[in-house]
């Protein structure tokens, strides 16, 4: 298998001295493309900022994060600003939608941003398959949680990234809502061969994935 994301002895404390909180402590994790693998750990064991940094979204005070073969930190700011756009699909746990776009101008925000073409044919793909196909002209005040969900899955398979990162993608979501969306994602991810990084407190989402990581202490241990 090939491998799209590696971190190599990744390092991130805050504070100092008796104060020093060790988030990421020489932490080397690899993840094979096309896998499905859940980050769990207990609130403060480094799990968010483990993801920032796999996203280019916090940097490290050392170690290396390298996906697809291109180590981002090695990237100046404005050059990782366009990687994380072309390469990472983020799903946040509030969704952060644009309340004046409606559906449709949502999932394609992030390519035009970028200058490309839509592929109107394979957004609509994804569209069908997430379940939005009669949402498209509604704006997010209009939709439940569970479709504003199915909307940031969406937007971050659009641009067809390395990787999609997802952090506690359901926490906002009834039970019910909860397994409709992750069945959704974990559908998508495997029909467009996608790579998925997620972080759950919740085992029965953790048991969908291939691979369970646990983060205790800023150490990851399989």
């Amino acid at each position: 298998m090939k491998t799209i994301l590696e971190t190599v002895d990744l390092v991130k404390y805050y504070g100092e001295g008796e104060n020093q909180v060790k988030a990421i402590d020489h932490t080397s994790i690899q993840v094979n493309q096309g896998g499905f693998v859940a980050i769990v750990g207990r609130s403060g064991s480094g799990k968010s900022t483990l993801l920032h940094m796999l996203g280019g979204l916090d940097r490290p005070d050392s170690g290396e994060v390298v996906i697809g073969g291109e180590n981002i930190f090695a990237l100046k700011d404005e050059q990782l600003a366009v990687f994380r756009r072309r390469r990472v699909g983020f799903i946040f746990q509030d969704y952060n939608l644009i309340p004046a776009l409606n559906v449709w101008e949502n999932i394609v925000l992030p390519l035009g941003l970028d200058g490309k073409r839509v592929n109107q044919e394979y957004v609509m793909d994804i569209v069908e398959n997430i379940g939005l196909a009669e949402k498209l002209h509604a704006l997010p005040s209009m939709l439940s949680g569970g479709q504003k969900q199915r909307v940031a899955i969406a937007r971050a398979l659009a641009s067809r990234p390395a990787m999609i990162l997802a952090d506690e993608p359901t926490g906002n979501l009834d039970s019910r809502t909860e397994m409709e969306v992750m069945t959704a994602l974990k559908n998508c991810v495997d029909q467009y061969g996608q790579t998925l990084v997620m972080i759950t407190h919740d085992e029965t989402i953790a048991q969908m994935a291939d691979r369970i990581l646990v983060i205790e202490d800023g150490k990851v241990v399989e």
